[in-house]
Order: C-alpha cells, then structure tokens, then sequence
C-alpha cells in the first residue's frame, strides 16, 4: 500500500504577496495541479486519508482529492514548513498505510534524503519535488523499500 507524498501545487509567487504566508493561496495553475491529482491518486490506491499542512497552498492543493472521496482535509502540524524531522517521523508512522499527505519543498526534499540515506531508497538519477508533483512510496513497519516520481498533472477546471 503505498504513501502518496504530494508537494503543494503551484501558488501566487511570495514576492508578491503581501499578507502572512501561511494563508497563500494557490494560483490559477495551481487549482489545476490541485484536480489533476485526483486521476493521479487513483491510479495507486484507495486513499482512505488525507493529511496536509495547515497552510493554504497545501490544504487547497488537496481539497478537491479529499471532496471526491468523501474525506476531510486532516490539518498536520508536522508538514508545516521548517518541521522537516517532525514530517519524518510522521512519514515513517504512516508507511503501509493508504494515505495522501501535502507538504512543501523542504520537507520533501528532507524526507526523500532520509529514505535515500536510511532505507536505501533509489530515488532515480535526478530526483525532482516539482510544485503539484507526488511521491508514490512503498513501505510498512516504519520503513520504505522504493520511490516512484510522478510529474504534476494540469486539469483544465470549469
């Protein structure tokens, strides 16, 4: 069963927004990353979580996978920005599990050095953690075995 690791979809630059950060919202690419990872979920297993950073961007980046199957957005601490051990060792309890959980780039990047160096992982010749992309991690009892890189997906909205 594998861990969905998503990084949150594209949103407004920081330069150019000026209120608190926590609170950005994703842009117009950014939504259509957000539905493309719907047929991208599907494709690997039957989500029964979804768990996000509490900021916007991730949160927003995940909602439109949790409405279609029926969840809630859990709201995770330990995916926050700068909280990289704290995500690893959440990652870690979730291994085997049937969940998809959204973070940001420094916590992916934290998170797939970790498996590289700890579990030897291969992740690949050039691994990536581009805005709206997945992770798709096989594990159980607290460690992983493999690591497949999936490129974000853009779903033209209504």
């Amino acid at each position: 069963m594998p861990l969905l690791l998503v990084r949150h979809a594209h949103a407004h630059a920081r330069r150019d927004w000026s209120g608190d950060d926590r609170l950005r919202p994703l842009s117009s690419n950014g939504v259509k990353q957000a539905e493309g990872l719907i047929a991208t979920a599907r494709k690997f297993t039957p989500v029964t979580r979804v768990l996000s950073s509490p900021y916007t961007r991730c949160v927003q980046a995940v909602q439109p996978l949790a409405a279609t199957l029926g969840l809630g957005v859990e709201e995770v601490p330990e995916l926050e920005e700068g909280q990289s051990s704290a995500a690893v060792r959440l990652v870690r309890a979730l291994a085997g599990k049937d969940v998809a959980i959204c973070t940001h780039g420094d916590v992916i990047v934290e998170v797939l050095v970790t498996l590289a160096d700890e579990d030897r992982v291969d992740l690949g010749p050039n691994p990536r953690q581009a805005k709206g992309s997945v992770w798709v991690l096989d594990g159980s009892d607290g460690s992983f075995s493999s690591a497949q890189y999936l490129p974000p997906v853009l779903v033209e909205t209504v």
